[in-house]
């Protein structure tokens, strides 16, 4: 399907692949069309991409779940969804789940690039990625409590992971908003920049991340995207496991 279709499109340039939020009108809302077409996404990338930035259209990353659609009675409504049977709900959920999950893929890094709103969906998508380059102009919000809903979509335990229980239950139980400075200083942010360098910055920081050689790139994120659930001795058995690979991968003695 078409990003007039769907809401959202897919870009290559070299290792670098775009996926843009495109319905500035509703500032980037998001329908499970969206979602659907973001898993797919996910299949048809060339084996050759290394990083992925996600962003939006227009003055805003995205305003959140599309109310419009949501609060409807067709397809991917509130209303449908409460008819199921408590299964299918949830296993209709992970469709929608999978739609940002696969920014989390050891072999990819993947970039938000963030201005205006990130609300409730926007929040967790933005989440989603590895690093978070935001404009000062950024507003977050964990909103679905406002709904009387919860976060769904793969966001609360990044949340936690990054500025721990206590301050990710108060995000999530007040859906209050919060600035870019605030982002920033309880470890949200990878980088603030004025609004008008986003772009630039994320191209800096895309070029960096491409510098590295891939293999150990993709090797350095398993070992600290794992490091937490390890033990001390656990993450360090794992360094040397990986350099070993490495050191026999750069003599030409890899598998």
């Amino acid at each position: 399907m078409t990003a007039d279709a769907t809401g959202v499109r897919l870009e290559y340039d070299g290792p670098v692949a775009t996926v843009t939020l495109c319905r500035p009108d509703v500032l980037n809302a998001q329908t499970p069309a969206m979602w659907r077409a973001m898993s797919a996404f996910s299949r048809d990338l060339p084996g050759d991409v290394r990083v992925v930035v996600v962003r939006g259209e227009g003055r805003a990353f995205s305003a959140g779940l599309d109310l419009s659609v949501a609060g409807a009675s067709g397809a991917g409504s509130f209303a449908e969804l409460a008819t199921l049977p408590e299964q299918e709900c949830a296993d209709r959920i992970a469709e929608f789940q999978a739609a940002f999950t696969w920014l989390h893929r050891p072999d990819l890094i993947s970039v938000a690039a963030v201005q205006g709103h990130a609300i409730g969906a926007g929040f967790q998508l933005a989440l989603a990625c590895d690093l978070r380059v935001l404009s000062q102009d950024v507003k977050f919000s964990m909103a679905e409590v406002t709904l009387g809903l919860v976060p769904d979509l793969a966001g609360t335990k990044r949340l936690v992971e990054l500025v721990g229980y206590s301050r990710a239950l108060e995000i999530c139980a007040t859906g209050r908003r919060m600035d870019a400075a605030e982002a920033d200083r309880i470890g949200l942010a990878t980088l603030v920049v004025p609004p008008a360098e986003l772009d630039e910055a994320v191209r800096d920081l895309t070029v960096g991340l491409l510098a590295g050689n891939r293999d150990a790139v993709v090797e350095i994120k398993a070992l600290l995207a794992g490091a937490a659930d390890r033990s001390h001795a656990e993450q360090q058995r794992a360094e040397r496991e990986a350099q070993t690979r490495r050191l026999r991968d750069l003599a030409g003695r890899g598998e």
